[in-house]
């Protein structure tokens, strides 16, 4: 660049000095214009990932094997329970060996 070109880019921009704000602020609205929709649509969509998640696939076994656990505790609880039903309440005479319960041979 020799010394006119320089000196014609600057009475250039001397001339065009005026323009250098307006164009700056159209500059800076088409930025917003077009920026904040696409950080907004950005952020949603963010959000929704974030609200459909799964529980990870670690933690979902570990729930199944503690659910499967948990299951099997209560299918013994019950199982127990009803063998105590079938049992009865226990005899208060009690046969001993001898062919004879403890309350008759007191009598």
């Amino acid at each position: 660049m020799g010394p006119e070109t320089l000196i014609s880019l600057y009475m250039l921009t001397v001339e065009l000095g005026w323009m250098v704000v307006p164009i700056a602020a159209l500059i800076t609205a088409l930025g917003f214009a077009t920026v904040v929709p696409l950080a907004r649509a950005y952020a949603r969509r963010m959000d929704a990932e974030s609200r459909s998640l799964g529980v990870p696939t670690e933690i979902a076994s570990r729930l199944e094997r503690i659910e499967r656990a948990l299951d099997y505790v209560a299918l013994e609880v019950e199982r127990t329970k009803l063998l105590a039903e079938d049992k009865g309440p226990p005899d208060k005479a009690q046969n001993t060996p001898g062919g004879k319960s403890a309350q008759d041979r007191n009598k």
